[in-house]
């Protein structure tokens, strides 16, 4: 585990932060045993924090399944980009 910076110099706020990393990764390594994962801790890291956002299985986003995202769109939903 590796902290680049606290976001408060505090004892309580550095305490907060790092009892919040411990946690993150003992959720991450209950994650892989469950799932029976062979990629490494921060491999798993890197693709929640990549997909954070996506409506996904997460079984899927970790085995490297492609996942068919639904393309349902609202009429009332603006483009960004038209791609």
């Amino acid at each position: 585990m590796r902290i680049k910076s606290f976001f408060g110099t505090s004892e309580n706020a550095v305490k907060t932060q790092i009892w919040i990393t411990i946690s993150v990764y003992v959720l991450i390594a209950i994650i892989r045993k469950r799932l029976r994962l062979e990629i490494s801790l921060h491999k798993i890291l890197q693709i929640l924090s990549f997909t954070l956002f996506e409506k996904a299985p997460m079984n899927e986003l970790l085995r490297g399944t492609d996942y068919i995202f639904n393309e349902h769109r609202s009429p009332n939903q603006l483009e960004l980009f038209d791609l």
